[in-house]
């Protein structure tokens, strides 16, 4: 067993200036958003991940599972939340150059779960597993 590395990543960020507002990142929010609201969002997001993930590249390839630490018993779409926090952060890695780009040669796979319960706490975990990637020297 592989020992990741676990960035973590908040479920939400705070926007506005006379009314501040959380906005969640997930799927249902996210795409209802101006699209000038939409890009600051996702861009507090990157800037966030770049303070955590500054200097590090991989030349092997990474498998990354997402793992949603929710704040209560409510039901909810993993999915919704999982894929937003992925797009974000796979486009984040890329930026910082800690991969070359977030494709399929680089990603091998990605993976959705749920943690359990953190009142205190709620976020997404993000474990970056490497990969070595000599038996897919000639993948693409």
């Amino acid at each position: 067993m592989d020992n990741p590395t676990i960035v973590s990543m908040p479920l939400f960020f705070e926007h506005g200036k006379k009314e501040v507002k959380r906005i969640y990142i997930n799927m249902n929010v996210i795409n209802t958003l101006h699209f000038h609201v939409k890009g600051k969002i996702k861009k507090e997001y990157e800037e966030l991940a770049f303070t955590k993930i500054n200097g590090w590249k991989w030349k092997d390839r990474i498998r990354l599972e997402f793992v949603l630490w929710k704040k209560d018993r409510r039901r909810g779409d993993r999915a919704n939340v999982l894929s937003m926090h992925e797009k974000f952060f796979c486009d984040a890695l890329t930026k910082a150059g800690c991969i070359v780009d977030d494709d399929d040669k680089y990603i091998e796979s990605t993976t959705y779960r749920t943690g359990g319960i953190s009142k205190d706490n709620p976020r997404v975990e993000i474990h970056i597993h490497i990969i070595d990637n000599e038996p897919f020297k000639n993948f693409m």
